[in-house]
C-alpha cells in the first residue's frame, strides 16, 4: 500500500492521558499508550497472547498491561512480565506489533511502515492555535479534503455565514503547484456574511488554498477590510475505505476572541458540511471519471489528479 510511506495524524497530543486510547487507521484497530517516561507510544490493538484488545487493559509502572492475563510490555512492545509464572523472563517473540510515533502540530502521527515523507510543513502562521475535533465522518478522507477545497458551496450549505444565494459566483482562479506537485490557489475572492467568529458584518475576503498532503490541506483568509489573520488546516485520518476522523487546527492573530467563540463557530460550520459530506455517494473520491465537473470545480480536479500521481488508491475509486 503506497500510502504507508506516510504519517497519519490518529489523535491530538492532548487525547493521550495516563489511560490506553483506542485508535483506528486503514481498518486496523490501535492503541496509544505512555511509557514510564511519558513518552507516546503506538501498538497494534491486539495482545499476542490470546488477542485480546490492549486498549482494554491499564498502564502500570510504565508498561501496557492486558486486561485478560495481566501481560505487561514496554515501549518497544516488548512483553516485560507474565504474572502467572513470576520468575519466567519472556523470550523476544513474545511481543507486541509496535509503529512509528510521532508528535508534530499537536498532533500524534503514526506511520505504518517505509516512512518516505514527513508530517506536512507549516510555516509563517499565526501564534496562536486551537485544534477541534476530532470529528468522525461516515465518508473518505479525501471526500472531506475536497469539500475543504471547495468554494461553490459556500452560498448554500454556508449560506448567511461563509456566503449568501446573492453571492453564488465563483469568479476565475487560477491553480498552480509546488514544486513536489500539490496544488495551490494564490488567491481567490469571496464575498461573507461573516467570515470569522469576530465580523460584524459582511465584507469580501481574500483566501489562498495549498494542498499540504493527501489527505490534509490548508487555507489563509483575511477581509479585505483588515481584522484578523486566520489559517485553517484540516488534518484526516482514514479510519476506513469509507469513513474518516477529522481535526481542524487554526492559527489566528484574533487576541480578543475567547477560545470557546472561536470553537463555536467552526463547530457550526462544521456541523453545516457533516450531513452533505456523509450524503455524498460514492464514499470513495471518484479519481476515475464518474463525476461531471465545471470551471468553477478547477481546485477539485487538480486535487483528484494529485491524488493519482502521488499513487493514492486508499479511500477513492
Amino acid at each position: 500500500m503506497h500510502e504507508k510511506t506516510w504519517w497519519w495524524p490518529v489523535a491530538t497530543e492532548s487525547e493521550l492521558a495516563t489511560e490506553p486510547l483506542a485508535v483506528q487507521l486503514f481498518d486496523e484497530s490501535l492503541v496509544l499508550w505512555r511509557d514510564g517516561a511519558g513518552q507516546a507510544v503506538l501498538m497494534t490493538d491486539r495482545c499476542p497472547h490470546r488477542g485480546a484488545k490492549l486498549s482494554l487493559g491499564s498502564v502500570q509502572g510504565g508498561q501496557l498491561q492486558c486486561a485478560y492475563h495481566g501481560w505487561r510490555f514496554d515501549g518497544t512492545g516488548q512483553c516485560a512480565s507474565i504474572p502467572a509464572l513470576p520468575g519466567f523472563v519472556p523470550p523476544a517473540t513474545h511481543k507486541a506489533c509496535r509503529h512509528e510515533l510521532r508528535e508534530a502540530h499537536g498532533l500524534l502521527w503514526a506511520n505504518m511502515g517505509g516512512a518516505q515523507f514527513d508530517p506536512p510543513a507549516l510555516a509563517g502562521l499565526p501564534t496562536r492555535r486551537l485544534i477541534y475535533g476530532p470529528f468522525d465522518v461516515a465518508t473518505s478522507a479525501p471526500r472531506a479534503v475536497e469539500n475543504f477545497l471547495d468554494t461553490a458551496h459556500f452560498a448554500y450549505v454556508h449560506r448567511g455565514w461563509l456566503g449568501e444565494a446573492g453571492h453564488p459566483e465563483v469568479p476565475h482562479y487560477d491553480v498552480t503547484h509546488t514544486a513536489d506537485g500539490r496544488p495551490v490557489i494564490e488567491q481567490y475572492k469571496t464575498w461573507q456574511p461573516r467570515a470569522t467568529a469576530s465580523a460584524a458584518e459582511g465584507g469580501w475576503v481574500t483566501y489562498r488554498y495549498e494542498v499540504l498532503s493527501p489527505y490534509s490541506a490548508l487555507l489563509s483568509k483575511r477581509a479585505d477590510a483588515g481584522g484578523p489573520e486566520d489559517s485553517y488546516v484540516i488534518w484526516a485520518c482514514p479510519t476506513s475505505e469509507e469513513s474518516c476522523r477529522l481535526w481542524f487546527a487554526q492559527y489566528t492573530s484574533d487576541e480578543t476572541s475567547s477560545d470557546d467563540t472561536l470553537r463555536d463557530f467552526q463547530v457550526e460550520i462544521f456541523s453545516q458540511d457533516q450531513p452533505i459530506l456523509e450524503s455524498q455517494q460514492p464514499r470513495r473520491l471518484p479519481v476515475n471519471g464518474g463525476e461531471v465537473m465545471c470551471a468553477a470545480d478547477r481546485l477539485s480536479a487538480a486535487y483528484r489528479r494529485y491524488l493519482q500521481k502521488a499513487g493514492i488508491a486508499y479511500g477513492v475509486c
